[in-house]
């Protein structure tokens, strides 16, 4: 065929494929092959850091279609226990709690991909963190999702700044809205509302991203997000520039949290620290069971039980009624640190 004629067809191609706001043809094997990218350079970068521990590779098999790779770090030297999963599944029908969303996209097929990460450190002063990062498509709609939140147990401020500064850096590089509309929403989600208390500091948090979502596609029209995402109003995108985010998003996780570990892996602590960890680490068991949109959706559409519950901590401990002392740590994280706060610009 005549090279002219072959160009014609490829950009007319490209302008339907860019009408119609459709993703390419190969979307599901770039992202595929992104994510589990991601999880390797992350799990190499954490067996590094922590010096003692590696991580065991489990594959697994969904009867209904797809499949994974779960990798978990145990009794590292930095790391008690950790998992930073990659799954790629299909199917049929999207579960209910996708549908209530995107309900456009009941009656189609579906596919998912994605890695997610937790880990849960030994000592106190280092901070567990979540990372999530994820690509849907179910006929002709699509969209990415994902985030990344730290939660410490003891508060400083640098960490929380550092953390911060740079994920707001990741999303700037694509736009100057992403980072304040996805840092309200992130600490609207990742919130305990039976206990009315955030889990950690936040980060960022953001689904249902395509070209014609707001940046806020949340539950609740009259929270911070929302609000801040009606002002901002349309955003238009295409699946290349969300794609592109998402890879920044994701390549900045270690440059985010390396240098927190560094910085309190060999911090001193006692009975005292370790205890407000354990009774800390419920919260997070309670928000992982009973909120989390990661674990309902894999317990939802049959995913491999083990790799869903990887992001509990091995250790932890609820107290009747506790009370910080006033005017310790232990006290400040909860009056300050769970409280939403401009942490680019903080200055307690």
């Amino acid at each position: 065929m005549n090279r002219k004629i072959v160009m014609s067809i490829q950009a007319a191609s490209k302008v339907v494929t860019e009408s119609q706001n459709l993703p390419p043809t190969d979307s599901r094997e770039r992202v595929k092959q992104f994510v589990q990218k991601l999880q390797d350079d992350i799990c190499a970068g954490l067996e590094q850091l922590d010096g003692k521990a590696s991580f065991r590779e489990d594959s697994w098999q969904r009867e209904e279609g797809g499949g994974g790779r779960s990798r978990v770090i145990r009794d590292g030297r930095v790391f008690e226990q950790g998992g930073v999963n990659f799954s790629e599944v299909w199917g049929d029908t999207l579960p209910p709690a996708i549908l209530v969303q995107r309900p456009e996209a009941a009656g189609h097929g579906f596919y998912a991909t994605g890695t997610s990460m937790v880990l849960h450190p030994r000592n106190p002063y280092v901070p567990t963190v979540h990372l999530n990062y994820r690509y849907f498509e179910a006929g002709p709609v699509w969209w990415f999702g994902g985030g990344v939140d730290l939660t410490p147990y003891y508060p400083f401020t640098e960490d929380a700044v550092h953390f911060h500064q740079t994920i707001k850096q990741a999303c700037d590089a694509h736009h100057s809205e992403y980072y304040p509309a996805f840092k309200r929403w992130c600490d609207e989600y990742f919130y305990l509302k039976h206990r009315q208390e955030a889990r950690g500091i936040g980060g960022i948090f953001f689904d249902y991203q395509d070209g014609n979502s707001p940046l806020y596609f949340g539950p609740n029209p009259n929270s911070s997000a929302a609000e801040y995402s009606n002002k901002v109003g349309k955003v238009a995108r295409n699946w290349e520039e969300l794609f592109a985010f998402i890879q920044s998003c994701g390549n900045s996780f270690l440059p985010a949290y390396v240098p927190i570990v560094e910085r309190r892996q060999n911090t001193e602590y006692g009975e005292r620290e370790r205890n407000f960890q354990l009774y800390r680490r419920g919260r997070y068991v309670e928000f992982n069971l009973v909120y989390d949109r990661g674990t309902i959706f894999g317990l939802q559409t049959n995913g491999r039980t083990e790799s869903i519950l990887m992001s509990l901590p091995p250790l932890v401990r609820w107290e009747y009624c506790y009370q910080a002392e006033p005017g310790t740590p232990e006290a400040k994280l909860t009056e300050v640190f769970l409280k939403p706060q401009d942490w680019i610009n903080y200055q307690g």
